[in-house]
């Protein structure tokens, strides 16, 4: 899964980086080193100027795409939804299921997006903790935090979907009348070895916990962003797991538990794992 991770790349960088023609500076967020559910983030998208300019989801909409970097709250709100309550549960999707479930369906045929990020973080799970929640059936304590990142210190590009949520208690002129938000989504992690592990284990990102988020690699950018791409099996290609080898895995303090924590020092690899810790 993806429940927390640190963005610390200001604007111009990732304009740079994902070839950004249009971004508004009062979008611009401060650097964040522990990114939690319901926060605002950076999404690079594809979408015509004035769709995106209006918030609107009509597809009279006609022009020509152009690649944004926007800022979304993270948590998916369906434009069905009646309430925004649920989107602070709805962080991830899952990549084997994100083309039927009810929630995420159209978000995914017509609205994906590219979440930037330096990595995640992930808490290491016990073996018999880490089988119950395969099954869906207990939630894992948090126990030893690790950081992830690609190991050449690139953008790690995570494969996102957004959607649009009309506030129905406001008046359209209203700034907060619409809601733009967004999921991460998650693929079975990876079990080839780190390209750099720690010295004391973990070997594989499988052994820190059965879920991860699902990172584009370059090569894919442009067909994950173009919203043109509305075919199911054709999209479903592009959820293919990047090479192994590319990650790697350090631990960090505890302190990043606490989502009010928050600066580079969360990002400062430990020797080891903190006493009394897994690993």
């Amino acid at each position: 899964m993806c429940g927390r991770y640190a963005a610390s790349r200001g604007p111009e960088d990732l304009a740079g980086v994902f070839e950004v023609e249009r971004w508004e500076p009062e979008e611009s967020l401060a650097p964040d080193f522990n990114v939690a559910p319901t926060k605002d983030v950076y999404a690079v998208l594809d979408r015509p100027l004035k769709d995106a300019d209006t918030a609107s989801t009509s597809s009279s909409v006609t022009g020509r795409p152009v690649r944004q970097l926007r800022k979304l709250k993270w948590g998916l709100v369906p434009s069905w939804s009646k309430t925004p309550e649920g989107g602070a549960r709805m962080i991830n999707a899952r990549a084997e299921t994100v083309h039927e479930k009810p929630s995420y369906r159209r978000a995914f045929a017509a609205r994906r997006c590219i979440l930037p990020a330096d990595g995640y973080y992930e808490w290491v799970t016990g073996s018999q903790e880490r089988e119950l929640e395969v099954e869906g059936r207990k939630k894992r304590p948090r126990k030893q935090p690790y950081f992830v990142l690609p190991a050449d210190g690139s953008v790690f590009a995570m494969a996102g979907i957004y959607e649009f949520w009309r506030d129905r208690t406001l008046p359209d002129d209203h700034p907060g009348a619409w809601w733009v938000t967004c999921s991460v989504i998650t693929t079975e992690a990876e079990t080839s070895p780190l390209a750099v592990a720690p010295a004391e284990g973990p070997y594989a990102l499988a052994d820190i916990h059965p879920r991860m988020p699902l990172m584009l690699t370059p090569d894919r950018w442009d067909a994950w962003l173009d919203p043109a791409r509305t075919d199911t099996d054709d999209l479903r290609e592009l959820l293919a797991p990047p090479p192994a080898g590319l990650m790697r895995a350090y631990p960090v303090s505890t302190a990043v538990s606490n989502v009010r924590n928050n600066g580079p020092e969360l990002l400062k690899e430990l020797e080891g794992p903190e006493e009394g810790t897994l690993f």
